[in-house]
């Protein structure tokens, strides 16, 4: 059985705090034990109905404010949309980047109620500098604020074959990973901020991703979340069939107890029952509520860390040649810590609260007409009717951030009036378009060819034009 102590060795020479390394080690050890990380359908059963945020009543509590800290994820690059810096530091609408919009949230709610609701970010090394930078510069009174950055931890990947620390003499950088955002927990322990947090009188803690800018700190829900003294509260989505291929909220049979089943986790003969929707109702939406106080009891009962599922993960050591050593990153899912506290319940919110950005489909969306700025928060615009337009720009031309920014140097079409958009090759657009209705538009020469101005609507063919 492969050991584990060249990854102690590597991580301590590292400087990384022990209870990261405990966290990897139990992640480890699960591989190593023959675990493939696989939750068969036959163990688990549906998740039962959730009570929906949208029927709470009753006076919201603001005196919770005081003892609440929001913590954003903003450890990743977005480098799948080809960024090489914080993807919060991305601009979404007009001026304002994610990161804009996250921080005159925190202002605002401060100012409306009086209160110093705390406001923590999780960086990377790879996203560090850029964040506060940006924010010292912008928002001074924020970046100055004692607290404000707890670092991600780092893991090493694993030869594929050996299951040793990896290595890559040229760049050893390409030697370590992230731990996936399951690490929250191991870097509040191992910082020493949960610590400080609980001896500062906080009690909950309101976490998500940077990129879902419908994931504000909701007064009804925190209070909610208080008064039922659930120790962790997950918001889950109703899934559609755009939504069948992400993970879902189970029951696991043996206990009884929520559990968090990715795509990762689930075997091939088990495919047609995970993309079930009318089975498996409800996703996570990584917008988790925690008592800081339970967390840290069950950090303690674990011996300095939370043992949290593994998930597996088949790369190359250098992950721009793929000739280069196969290794295995190991990760963890922060929402799948729903397992680890008992008595763990999960609500249903409106999908307003989820409205992360993962492709450019999203951010021409969200950067269009489609989507107004309200109490700093994106909502839909009600001349669509209810329902965002379906977007399916060229995934191979529209990949990366750049691409659609040079489609888009004359500015954004009205997508306000449309119900569907789909491009397919290179064209320029600009602010003088309005699409309406269905439209679909082919380029399939190597020229970029110009949108028309004014209204576009039905199908229409750039090639010759």
């Amino acid at each position: 059985m492969a050991s584990f102590e060249p990854c102690r060795t590597k991580m301590e020479a590292e400087g990384i705090a022990p209870s990261a390394v405990s966290a990897f080690e139990s992640t480890f050890n699960s591989l190593v034990s023959g675990n493939t990380g696989m939750i068969p359908e036959s163990t688990i059963a549906p998740a039962p109905d959730l009570v929906n945020a949208e029927s709470f009543s009753g006076e919201p509590d603001t005196s919770l404010l005081a003892s609440t800290v929001v913590l954003k994820l903003n450890g990743g690059l977005g480098t799948g949309m080809g960024l090489d810096k914080a993807k919060s530091l991305l601009k979404v609408k007009g001026d304002d980047t994610f990161l804009d919009l996250t921080a005159k949230q925190i202002v605002a709610m401060r100012e409306e109620f009086k209160s110093n609701v705390k406001f923590m970010l999780m960086n990377s090394f790879s996203t560090s500098a850029d964040t506060l930078e940006f924010l010292q510069k912008g928002y001074p009174a924020l970046a100055g604020e004692a607290g404000l950055e707890m670092m991600q931890n780092k893991v090493p990947k694993l030869d594929a074959t050996t299951l040793e620390p990896a290595t890559c003499e040229s760049d050893p950088s390409n030697e370590w990973c992230p731990p996936g955002h399951g690490d929250l927990y191991a870097a509040l322990e191992g910082s020493g901020c949960l610590d400080s947090l609980l001896a500062d009188g906080y009690k909950y803690m309101f976490v998500s991703n940077s990129d879902n800018l419908g994931a504000s700190l909701d007064l009804s829900i925190l209070t909610h979340f208080a008064k039922s003294d659930a120790p962790f509260t997950m918001e889950c989505c109703e899934r559609t069939e755009n939504d069948k291929k992400g993970g879902h909220l189970a029951v696991r049979n043996s206990d009884g107890q929520l559990i968090l089943r990715e795509s990762a986790m689930c075997a091939d003969e088990d495919e047609a029952a995970f993309q079930d929707t009318g089975k498996h109702r409800y996703f996570n939406t990584n917008n988790l509520w925690i008592r800081l106080d339970k967390l840290k009891e069950i950090i303690n009962a674990n011996g300095g860390f939370i043992p949290l599922p593994m998930i597996k993960n088949k790369k190359t050591v250098d992950p721009k040649d793929d000739s280069s050593q196969k290794v295995l990153q190991l990760e963890t899912a922060m929402g799948a810590a729903i397992e680890c506290f008992k008595g763990a319940s999960a609500i249903v919110v409106p999908r307003t609260r989820f409205a992360p950005v993962k492709k450019c489909n999203d951010l021409l969306l969200l950067r269009s007409d489609a989507y107004l700025l309200e109490n700093n928060k994106p909502v839909l615009n009600p001349e669509c009717g209810g329902k965002a337009p379906t977007m399916a720009l060229d995934s191979k031309k529209y990949k990366l951030v750049g691409a659609l920014e040079e489609a888009t140097t004359g500015g954004i079409p009205s997508l306000v009036k449309c119900t569907k958009l789909k491009i397919s090759g290179l064209v320029s657009m600009s602010s003088k378009t309005s699409f309406v209705g269905d439209v679909s538009i082919v380029n399939n020469s190597d020229v970029r060819k110009a949108v028309p101005e004014g209204e576009v609507t039905g199908d229409l063919d750039l090639t010759a034009a």
